[in-house]
């Protein structure tokens, strides 16, 4: 949940965090909804959030781009304080445990770049090559997803 506002963190409508944000204010309810960030109401039922909300989001929407679930952002934004203000070093030792995901994630988008050069690109659908190809749907046997394409060591052609 994000910290309360101070004098130092104003309160900003919803309207104004989704200016200034990017992000629609339906997914700032819905971020709400899950817990990835909190409001307060005064007198009506409009939403105010803490300036210091903005960085929650740009953490959410960044953090999405790299590969997380919004559940797996919640158990990571639980690790900041709700009695004051994140600090830098609160966001750098959140972020520090990205590098491996990046990495990975660095690595899956390689292969699949020459993926799209050596299958897609090509045609062919060779049973030996392609990933795309599948015949008598022999890749059921190994899982769902396109594991061909995501797997390290991809199943072979029988």
């Amino acid at each position: 949940m994000a910290g309360k506002a101070t004098h130092k963190d104003p309160l900003l409508p919803i309207g104004e965090i989704s200016k200034r944000s990017g992000v629609a204010a339906s997914a700032l309810r819905y971020y709400e909804s899950l817990g990835l960030i909190s409001s307060s109401r005064q007198g009506t039922s409009r939403r105010y959030f803490p300036r210091s909300t903005l960085r929650r989001v740009a953490f959410i929407i960044f953090a999405q781009k790299i590969g997380y679930s919004l559940e797996a952002i919640g158990q990571q934004l639980a690790c900041l304080p709700t009695d004051k203000l994140p600090t830098n070093r609160d966001w750098q030792a959140l972020s520090r445990g990205w590098k491996q995901q990046v990495a990975q994630r660095i690595r899956e988008l390689q292969r699949l770049d020459m993926d799209l050069d050596h299958c897609i690109g090509c045609g062919c659908l060779s049973l030996q090559r392609c990933k795309l190809a599948n015949p008598n749907d022999l890749a059921g046997n190994y899982g769902s997803g396109p594991l061909r394409w995501l797997a390290d060591e991809m199943p072979e052609h029988e």
